[in-house]
C-alpha cells in the first residue's frame, strides 16, 4: 500500500490552519488556491466548478467553487466519482455555549479529514490505475453553508445539474472520517440508493483487514452531498461516522483526529480502486 497517513495528516492540519473555510472569507479563497495546487500534483486534468448562491443570511450573494480533477477519465470502461466537503460551518450551531455559536468552526473531522484522504489516494495510486478505470475527485463548496438544509449540500447539487460528459458510473463520499475513535457503519440512505455498491465496498473492507472499522451493519439515515446526486440518477454512498460530539462546535480541531483513522480510510480507497477487477454498478 502507497498511502502515507503521515502526509494526509499534514494534509488536515495545512487545511485547519487557513482557518475557518467557509464561503466569502480569505481562508476560502486560500483553500481552494491551495486544492487546485494539490490535485496538480495528481491528477490529469484540474478545474474549479464556479456558481452562486443567494444566501438568506444577510441576503448576500455567495461565490463558491468546486474544485475538481480526474484521471483516465475519456477514455475509462468504469468511472468513479470520489468526493468530500472542503467547506467549513460558518458558525458553531452546535456548541454547547451559546456565546461559541455564532463563531465559525475549523473542521478538522468535518471537511477537512474527507479532503486529506482524498488528495493522498490520488498520490498513492498515480500511475497505477487500471487503464480501464478512470477516477474523479470533486471537492464540494457550500456542503455546510445552512443554516438549514434548503442552503446546504449546494455544490454537490450544482455538480449533478451540470455533470461531466462521460458521466460518472458511481460515487464514494468520505465525510467525517478522521475522528480517534473511528466506527462507519453503513448509512442507511446509501443503502437505499445503491444497495450493491454498498454491500460490495464492506465486503472488501473485511478482506483487507478492515471489518472492525467498517462494521456491516446499518447505522443512521444521514442527509449529505450524496443525496443530490443520487437524485440525479448517480448512485452514490456515503462513508461517515455520525458519532462524532464536537460536530459543528468550536471542538472540531485536529486533537480530535488521528492519523490512524486517516490511514484506515486511505487503504480502504486504494485497494478499491486498484481492485482486479474493478467493481461496475451495472
Amino acid at each position: 500500500m502507497k498511502f502515507d497517513s503521515a502526509t494526509a495528516w499534514k494534509h488536515l492540519i495545512k487545511q485547519c490552519e487557513f482557518g475557518p473555510r467557509f464561503p466569502g472569507s480569505e481562508a476560502h479563497k486560500s483553500t481552494r488556491d491551495w486544492l487546485v495546487d494539490r490535485l496538480k500534483e495528481s491528477c490529469e486534468n484540474v478545474r474549479t466548478q464556479e456558481f452562486t448562491h443567494q444566501w438568506s443570511v444577510g441576503e448576500k450573494k455567495i461565490t463558491m467553487w468546486n474544485v475538481i480533477g480526474d484521471v483516465n477519465w475519456k477514455d475509462a470502461k468504469t468511472r468513479v466519482l470520489l468526493l468530500a466537503h472542503w467547506d467549513t460551518r460558518p458558525y458553531a450551531d452546535q456548541d454547547p455555549d451559546d456565546r461559541n455559536r455564532a463563531k465559525p468552526i475549523v473542521g478538522a473531522n468535518d471537511g477537512a479529514s474527507g479532503v486529506a484522504v482524498l488528495l493522498e489516494v490520488m498520490n498513492a495510486v498515480k500511475g497505477r490505475l487500471p487503464k480501464d478505470v478512470g477516477v474523479m475527485v470533486l471537492l464540494t463548496d457550500g456542503e455546510d453553508l445552512g443554516p438549514g438544509l434548503d442552503e446546504m449540500f449546494l455544490g454537490a447539487a450544482h455538480f449533478a445539474k451540470n455533470m461531466p460528459t462521460p458521466k460518472p458510473d458511481y460515487g464514494i463520499l468520505l465525510d467525517m472520517i478522521g475522528d480517534k475513535d473511528l466506527r462507519v457503519p453503513i448509512e442507511r440512505n446509501s443503502y437505499a440508493y445503491a444497495p450493491r455498491l454498498i454491500r460490495e465496498l464492506y465486503a472488501h473492507a473485511a478482506t483487507v483487514g478492515l471489518s472492525e472499522t467498517f462494521p456491516n451493519v446499518l447505522g443512521p439515515w444521514i442527509e449529505d452531498d450524496h443525496i443530490p446526486l443520487n437524485e440525479a440518477g448517480l448512485p452514490t454512498i456515503d462513508l461517515i461516522d455520525f458519532t462524532y460530539e464536537p460536530w459543528h462546535t468550536i471542538r472540531d480541531t485536529p486533537d480530535k483526529c488521528s492519523a490512524e483513522s486517516l490511514g484506515k480510510v486511505g487503504k480502504l480507497m486504494e485497494t478499491w480502486l486498484l481492485k482486479d477487477p474493478p467493481f461496475k454498478i451495472r
